[in-house]
């Protein structure tokens, strides 16, 4: 099993908000997120990922095959957020396995990935 994560282009902008209708439907038991009136979940900070610095949306691939996306912040400074004492932190805000991929790695696997690549606190 190959597991690939990558930056998603603006250019792909559609795929990641494919990706989370799905996860938002998934989640929606938990979290209480509603279908709007055109039957679709909104996500407010779609555009964020490309137009604020410190945002990076990855895609996941497993066997070249699209497998979930991980939104990650890098160097948030510390005024937004609540909860850390470092000076700049790193946070995943977002973070999607389509149920086929879960409970075989990948998920962990990407994780792992971002802390390599990324080194700081998180």
């Amino acid at each position: 099993m190959n597991i690939e994560l990558s930056l998603l282009p603006y250019e792909d902008k559609t795929v990641l908000y494919n990706l989370i209708q799905l996860y938002r439907y998934d989640s929606s038991e938990f979290d209480g997120h509603v279908l709007n009136k055109h039957g679709l979940y909104l996500y407010k900070y779609l555009d964020h990922q490309w137009t604020e610095e410190y945002r990076r949306p990855f895609i996941v691939k497993v066997d070249e095959e699209i497998a979930g996306f991980v939104l990650v912040s890098l160097d948030v400074p510390k005024e937004y957020m609540k909860l850390s004492s470092a000076e700049k932190t790193n946070t995943i805000s977002d973070f999607f396995i389509m149920r086929k991929y879960r409970r075989r790695g990948v998920g962990k696997e990407v994780a792992f990935s971002l802390f390599d690549q990324f080194r700081g606190t998180w």
